[in-house]
Order: C-alpha cells, then structure tokens, then sequence
C-alpha cells in the first residue's frame, strides 16, 4: 500500500530572498536570502525527494514511474503521461520580483519543446502590511504598446497594482504580465514549468554584476492582450468549513478551516491531493490508521487511490488537485 508521502524541501538562495520561510516553518535559518521553498517538484535537477517511510530516499519522479496510476490517479495519470503536472513553492519576495511573463500550453509545446506552460496561483501568508503585486495592464495593451512602455521606462505604471493581505488569493493564467512586489509572502502553485520570460528588472545585477537576461521577443508573444483582468479575493473559511479558492483546468484549490477533525471525502476526485498547511499542526490519518504529521509550513500528497484521509488539528489548509 503506497502510504502519504513527505518530501525534503528545496531551498533556493536569490537575490531578492529574505529569512520569512524558515521562520513560518519553525526551523532554523537556511541562508539569508532564501527566497524559494520548493515543496514538491518533479524539475529536472530539483525533483523532490521523499523524506520518510518505505520509499524514503526515492524522487517524486520515480515514485510517478513506479505507481502512476495509484499516486496520480487514472485520469491524471492518462491526461499528463504518467508524469506529475504541478509544482508548489512558498515565496518569500523582500524585494520586488522582475516583470515577467509565462507562456501558455501552446507556446511551450512549439516554442520549447516542453510539455506545459505555467499557470500559476497565489496564496498570501504573513506578507508585510504594505505587500502587493502586480496583475495585468490597467489600459489596453498591444504589442507596440508594450515595447514603448519599456523603451520609456514606464512599464510598472500601465501594471494593475494590488494590496494584499493575508488569504488574499490570485490565479494567473498563461500569458498575464505579473510580479510579486517587496514585503510579498505567499504559497505559489503551478504547473511544473520553469519557463520564465523577463520584461524588466528594476537594472538590478547578480552576484557576479552582470545584469539579469531578459527575453522581449519571447515575452512579447507569451502575452494575451485580451485576457480577462485578475481578480484578488480574500479566502479564510470560517471554522469547520471549506472554501473554493479557484477552479481551473491545470489545478483546483481549496481553503480548508479545521476545528478538532475533518474527514476528507477523496472518493470520487481521481486524483493526487496536495495538503499544506497554512497554520497550525495536523495529523493525518488514512484509511488504515497510520498518522503522518503536517506542521504549519509543510506539505505531504495523499496518493489518489485512498478514499478518504481524516485531518486532526485546528488551524487552515490549502488542498490541491487535478
């Protein structure tokens, strides 16, 4: 029986990290400028791997390789060829993020050869009480447009900017133009993609000096023009209740408020579950009894065979699925 998995987080160190990951999860510092935790991931050269129990050692990949259909479920496991379609990471943004843009399922099939593009979602956690990001244009956009905005330099200006708070959420389609701004700390879900196409980067340089590539010609076919504006909307269920966050084709969230247990009816999803905790400290249960431990800042993924998992513990969790 595949059991609850657990994986060992990936820590990445950039430029505009801070200290906030470590100090949400509870453990001791990784660096003082972790700006990623990545969670769960099947990249190339940062595949998690699975931190506890009879496959403690494997990677995510090989787990997929081994138990496709059992881990991800049928559909799933049908619709991305036996390979796991998400990513999750916590951000922690102390400065602001570069302008960039994500292709869509399209453009990376032709342009990248790549499975996928990169719709993303975030959630807020504790961001600083002046957090925001920015979320599409705030005028009609064109091509031409765009490429004068970054000649004149005014590129941030023609941005919708938002405040967040904590359960601010925002789903970002493929194709919008977008940036977590300073003070920003949230949970980003995504599909596993790391296609990236920077407009702009406030000039800043790396660690060797030179500045950060960007990619305007990419950038500029990767934008939908026409696409809807994002929306921000708060999501803190009440106690003992569960809230949808967002429904799209590439994942589905909730917001689950525990109060004591919660069992969670997975029998007719057919697919992984991705639980992270979001506050406070749960034990999981499965259908036979054996507990897994979620402490606030952790993340485990429930195969998509168990029928049903019962969650102990107060607090609020983020559920993620196909």
């Amino acid at each position: 029986m595949l059991p609850i998995l657990t994986f060992k987080p990936i820590y990445k160190s950039v430029i505009w990290g801070g200290r906030r990951i470590a100090d949400f999860k509870g453990i001791p510092p990784q660096g003082d400028r972790i700006g990623e935790s990545w969670e769960i991931s099947p990249m190339p050269g940062a595949e998690s791997i699975v931190a506890e129990g009879p496959y403690r050692g494997k990677t995510l990949n090989h787990m997929t390789e081994l138990f496709a259909r059992e881990l991800l479920g049928n559909k799933v496991a049908e619709r991305f060829s036996g390979r796991f379609p998400l990513l999750v990471k916590f951000i922690d943004s102390t400065n602001d993020l570069s302008i960039q843009v994500h292709p869509d399922d399209d453009m990376a099939k032709r342009h990248c050869c790549a499975p996928w593009g990169k719709t993303e979602l975030w959630y807020a956690l504790e961001s600083a009480p002046d957090a925001y990001l920015y979320a599409g244009f705030n005028h009609t956009a064109t091509p031409g447009g765009v490429m004068r905005c970054m000649t004149e330099g005014t590129l941030v200006d023609k941005l919708n900017r938002h405040n967040i708070s904590p359960g601010d959420v925002v789903l970002l389609p493929a194709g919008t133009v977008h940036a977590l701004g300073k003070g920003s700390f949230v949970v980003e879900i995504q599909q596993a993609s790391d296609i990236t196409y920077r407009l702009f980067d406030y000039d800043r340089l790396d660690d060797n000096g030179n500045p950060r590539p960007l990619h305007i010609e990419e950038a500029l076919k990767a934008i939908h023009y026409d696409s809807a504006p994002v929306k921000v909307r708060n999501v803190i269920p009440s106690p003992g209740k569960t809230l949808e966050a967002a429904r799209s084709a590439c994942f589905s969230v909730d917001v689950i408020s525990t109060a004591g247990n919660y069992i969670m009816d997975l029998s007719q999803r057919d697919s992984f579950t991705i639980l992270i905790s979001v506050e406070g400290d749960f034990k999981v249960s499965d259908a036979l009894g054996d507990i897994t431990i979620l402490k606030k800042g952790e993340t485990l993924l429930v195969p998509a065979y168990m029928p049903a998992v019962r969650i102990d513990g107060e607090g609020r969790l983020l559920s993620v699925y196909i």
